[in-house]
């Protein structure tokens, strides 16, 4: 009973961490395109930054 236990819960760690390395792949994709967006429409000083 214990080996079950102790496999239901790695199995359900494993798909926790699979779900959330998903979502983080995805947010790194988005903040990607914001970054090359910003480097396309860049002012003309050269800096597509502002601080």
């Amino acid at each position: 009973m214990c080996v079950l236990f102790a496999f239901l819960l790695f199995t359900a760690l494993l798909f926790g961490l699979g779900f959330a390395l998903h979502v983080l792949w995805w947010i790194a994709f988005i903040f990607l395109i914001f970054w090359l967006i910003g480097l396309a429409f860049r002012p003309r000083g050269g800096r597509w930054y502002y601080w």
